[in-house]
């Protein structure tokens, strides 16, 4: 099976460039359970849709508020999310920084990268 190709190679592909990036000096590492909010966060991002504390906190398939919330915290000490005020001042939204969306930038890229080498 050395010569042939397969569709699962560009996945491992990608797979192998991205984990080269958590090497490189830029954002602390991230936990699979906070892995997991990063990527709630973004598609809520990518749809428009806007996240507050409390709705992440509300996802029982990804574990308990008090979980949650902390890795909320941990994730922002890190510099993944930052919290920013709403109308209502109880309520924060939850974004992307900077640097998580360079983060994300530099993921679309291995996998553009890998893609072209099929």
């Amino acid at each position: 099976m050395k010569g042939k190709k397969r569709p699962a190679d560009i996945y491992i592909r990608f797979l192998r460039l991205a984990e080269a990036l958590r090497g490189l000096p830029s954002l602390p590492s991230l936990d699979p359970l906070e892995e997991r909010i990063l990527g709630l966060i973004a598609r809520a991002s990518q749809e428009d849709r806007r996240l507050s504390v409390r709705d992440i906190m509300a996802e029982k398939t990804i574990g308990s508020p008090a979980t949650l919330h902390a890795r909320l915290k941990a994730m922002r000490a890190k510099g993944w999310i930052a919290l920013v005020d709403t109308e209502d001042a109880r309520r924060k939204q939850v974004t992307l920084t900077p640097a998580a969306l360079a983060h994300f930038d530099r993921l679309s890229e291995c996998l553009v990268q890998a893609a072209r080498k099929s």
